[in-house]
């Protein structure tokens, strides 16, 4: 695939995960768990799980330099999928996290957690997730609000009781 670049196109990552994207999973959440909600976005994702009832650790840190927390659920910057999950695996913790389904496929993904003793589990919603996107904490004008991905919640050392899940 070849790259699109030019000065009239800027690549923008900040999509803020809505908060029934929580609530379809809050039951494969454990509530024991102090959860670091590693990407901070504008700050909703992290007072959305709090509302849930959840233990949140979510500030504006680098996830890279940083290890907070038990577990580790949050929404990503896809562009940055292949480090982030590298990263993830390295910290060996559990997480849950939000990635196009499409990772599913990538040789990063089989790579990295074909020969783990734990599995990489998922858990699909019963509907596209409809991210907000931001561009310098602005929604942008006419932002229409629907997503044309689908998306998988990847879980690993969740132990659920299935490999895969479907919501409801």
């Amino acid at each position: 695939m070849a790259v699109f670049q030019t000065k009239t196109f800027l690549k923008h990552d900040d999509y803020m995960t809505p908060k029934y994207a929580w609530e379809n999973i809050k039951d494969y959440i454990p509530k024991d768990k102090v959860i670091w909600e590693a990407f901070f976005g504008d700050g909703t994702s992290g007072k959305y799980l709090r509302e849930l009832g959840f233990n949140v650790i979510h500030e504006p840190i680098d996830f890279f330099d940083n290890d907070k927390g038990d577990i580790i659920v949050s929404n990503p910057p896809f562009s940055k999928s292949k480090e982030v999950l590298t990263r993830l695996k390295a910290l060996n913790k559990p997480f849950i996290v939000i990635f196009p389904s499409s990772k599913i496929n990538t040789q990063y993904v089989r790579n990295l957690f074909k020969d783990s003793k734990d599995k990489l589990q998922i858990i699909i919603p019963k509907n596209r997730i409809h991210f907000d996107k931001k561009i310098e904490g602005k929604t942008p004008e006419n932002w229409k609000n629907a997503c044309n991905f689908d998306t998988f919640y990847y879980c690993w050392k969740m132990n659920l009781s299935r490999d895969i899940v479907w919501l409801n």
